[in-house]
């Protein structure tokens, strides 16, 4: 009865102020507050799906949900709403490890008050049950769904209450990080020393984990972990990650591999773990991951066959390797793989801020240091200080507090010259990659760019490469584990939903056991055209699509179509001031709900589409373009406005002028001439464009604080400051200038 009295008063206050009594005596004493966040997680519940406060998708809003049905100590009702996120998150039970550590809390909550035990003893029966509970290829993500921050979480919780100090109320916003954070708190410092426990035991009755110190022929000392199965006593193939990002991933790629019948060895780059070389990333891999596979291959356990997996730099670590090729490597299976040079720490030729936090991330100590790296405040505001102050680029890491000799080796090195080069196969180099390999990328991969160069650059010097790719609506976690439900906000096509790791695991069998070759690879390309639940099968990249589609900049209001070429030739001139860092954001208003920002850009809208069109493949064309400078960075974004005013991203692409037409070599512009910009490495995508849909193109220039700022002078970008600048940049967009869409048709 009092809890009903309690809801009623609570949608009377929905009425009121979005504000809630919390009494300033509960921020300074942890008794009061233990019996106070109850009452204020249940004044927050019936906000979550209110206009104001209701999360874009329902996943985040279960997210939210369970949490506060915890903090507000129902836990049984937190638990289904937890397995509603879970399911909301991944078809087929992938996600079911997903917030095991509050799972495991509320079970031992409940098993507590029922059987009249101690929270320890419950928790070790909760603990037993799930572990015998759960799918063996989930078993290798226990470690890192337990392992959370203790230290960080109660940081996180007294800044909150810091600035709840002499406050009865709290807003809606506070309260719920308040309720989050106090929660992760609670749970993990009440779970976290006793599971980790007996996860480690439950890891000897099924693992031999061994890490040893391996010093290489070249004088490197690299520290490696070597995870075999207790019941697989025979040779195996051994599937080797080189892993930079040393911690838990170690065990969590050994036991992976150990899970699918394969012998998983894990080595950490020169610096990191045990290994005192100095940490220069990117830089030695090539040379060391040949003698760890030398002395892999040589090993008892292993049959002599060796192959890769990893995503991101430990997908680049797989380029690196096969430019020497050892005899023992048989396969490789790059995911996400960065193109070192090409998509990062310069996206054509573009260097990018956030090189800096992840410089940091892997070179602060001899792990990673995940709080830094996730602070994205700080990391907001070193961007923002060092835009507004107008300096170079070259001073960001001063900036930052911590002065980076390969932050300053990298930015010596704009173009795509020998230092890059070096690391990975180059040109020639690729004919002599006769291994099979399968690449995968999705289409909102941060790293797709560097990942399909490695794909074409193998085709276009191996004619007859067995090199095979799976491309899909994944974005850079999703194409290295497996599809997740929603992807920018957006639910991804059932087929899509698949397992990358029983996916890459197939292929091991396929290539290393004499398996059978995974189905969803009937060619080349396999690609997934979102909104038609179907996957194409082509044999090159150039069959994703079979016609193209001129979008060429010109107003539509004076043309009967923007995919015809203009009668006249004439320019729609933008302006640029370099100088102004307090210019405000411009958007382009789509419909009533939706807007889309383009402070630097201008818009070009085409007409309704009287048909469905699939877009699939890769945006392409020239920019003809004269300014009065003698450089620039453009910026070009593709998007699909529904007809119920909708918007979602098609297409990005950055390129620095001067780069575009040869990423090895700068060609400045001649002012006031001019000058044609081909439009390359865009990133992919393959959708069905429905009926009544616009297509909205954004082109402009590139000037915010993720980026290096080109100021036009010629100059090395990275030098140039604000003083620089001189005179705004003006620019005249030629109407003939066209974004070539490529279009598929059955």
């Amino acid at each position: 009865m009092k809890f009903k009295i309690l809801l009623a008063l609570i949608f009377v206050n929905l009425l009121q102020a979005q504000k809630f009594y919390f009494p300033k005596t509960a921020v300074t004493d942890s008794v009061i507050m233990e019996k106070q966040i109850p009452n204020l997680a249940l004044q927050v519940i019936p906000h979550l799906q209110s206009a104001k406060y209701k999360p874009e998708n329902t996943v985040d809003l279960m997210d939210n949900l369970f949490r506060l049905q915890m903090v507000a100590q129902d836990y049984k009702n937190s638990l289904v709403s937890l397995s509603e996120n879970r399911n909301l998150f991944a078809d087929n039970n992938m996600g079911g490890y997903r917030y095991i550590g509050f799972e495991m809390y509320s079970l031992s909550k409940i098993a507590q008050k029922e059987s009249n035990t101690s929270f320890s003893n419950a928790l070790q029966k909760v603990f037993n049950q799930k572990y015998r509970s759960l799918p063996e290829k989930l078993i290798p993500r226990l470690r890192l769904a337990l392992d959370g921050d203790v230290k960080e979480s109660r940081k996180q919780l007294k800044k909150i209450l810091d600035k709840q100090k002499d406050k009865d109320s709290i807003d809606y916003r506070t309260a719920l990080a308040l309720c989050k954070s106090y929660l992760s708190y609670k749970t993990y410092s009440g779970i976290k020393p006793q599971v980790m426990q007996l996860l480690t035991s439950k890891d000897k009755e099924r693992f031999i984990i061994e890490t040893k110190d391996l010093t290489i022929k070249n004088g490197a000392t690299l520290t490696i972990t070597i995870v075999r199965k207790k019941g697989n006593t025979s040779p195996l193939p051994v599937i080797l990650t080189s892993n930079i990002y040393a911690g838990s991933f170690d065990e969590f790629f050994g036991k992976r591999a150990a899970v699918y019948n394969y012998v998983g060895a894990v080595v950490n780059t020169r610096g990191k773990r045990n290994s005192n070389n100095i940490n220069n990333p990117f830089e030695h891999e090539s040379e060391d991951i040949y003698e760890v596979i030398d002395w892999v291959s040589k090993q008892p356990w292993c049959d002599g066959k060796v192959g890769m997996i990893g995503g991101s730099y430990l997908g680049f670590s797989q380029w690196a390797a096969v430019k020497k090729l050892h005899p023992a490597l048989k396969t490789i299976v790059p995911q996400v793989a960065v193109g070192i040079g090409i998509d990062y720490p310069a996206q054509n030729n573009i260097f990018m801020s956030y090189m800096l936090q992840w410089i940091q991330y892997v070179t602060n100590n001899k792990l990673t240091d995940e709080a830094d790296f996730a602070n994205a405040v700080k990391w907001d505001s070193i961007y923002t200080k060092w835009y507004k102050s107008g300096k170079a680029f070259r001073s960001l890491d001063t900036i930052s507090g911590k002065p980076s000799k390969i932050f300053q080796r990298w930015l010596d090195h704009p173009g795509y010259d020998q230092y890059w080069q070096k690391m990975v196969p180059y040109k020639e180099d690729f004919s002599k990659i006769n291994i099979p390999i399968l690449t995968t990328t999705g289409y909102y991969d941060d790293d797709q760019i560097g990942a399909l160069y490695y794909f074409k650059q193998h085709h276009l010097y191996n004619k007859n490469a067995d090199h095979y790719l799976v491309i899909g609506p994944y974005n850079h976690g999703g194409a290295q584990s497996f599809g997740f439900t929603y992807v920018n906000g957006n639910p991804i096509d059932p087929v899509a939903r698949i397992s990358i790791d029983d996916l890459a695991f197939s292929w091991f069998d396929y290539i290393l056991k004499g398996g059978k070759k995974p189905e969803i690879l009937k060619d080349r390309i396999n690609f997934q055209v979102m909104n038609t639940n179907t996957w194409k099968h082509v044999a090159d990249l150039d069959k994703m699509h079979t016609s193209t589609l001129k979008f060429y900049l010109q107003d539509k209001k004076n043309t009967s179509s923007v995919f015809n070429k203009p009668e006249t030739k004439s320019f729609t001139t933008q302006v640029v001031d370099f100088k102004n860092r307090d210019q405000k954001d411009i958007y382009y208003k789509v419909s009533k709900k939706d807007s889309i920002k383009m402070t630097t850009s201008i818009a070009f809208e085409s007409e309704v589409l009287d048909k469905d069109m699939i877009i699939s493949g890769n945006l392409s064309g020239f920019f003809n373009v004269s300014i009065n400078k003698k450089d620039f960075d453009t910026d070009t974004y593709l998007y699909q406005i529904q007809s119920d005013g909708k918007s979602s991203l098609l297409s990005t692409h950055i390129v620095r002028a001067s780069y575009a037409k040869n990423n090895e070599k700068r060609q400045l512009l001649e002012p006031n001439k001019t000058e044609q910009i081909p439009i390359n490495n865009s990133y992919f995508m393959s959708k069905k464009i429905e009926k009544g849909s616009k297509l909205l193109l954004l082109v402009g220039i590139n000037k915010n604080p993720n980026w290096q700022i080109n100021y036009g002078s010629g100059k090395d970008v990275s030098d140039e400051t604000i003083k620089d600048s001189g005179e705004p940049l003006e620019i005249k967009w030629y109407n003939d200038s066209y974004v070539e869409i490529p279009v598929y048709k059955d």
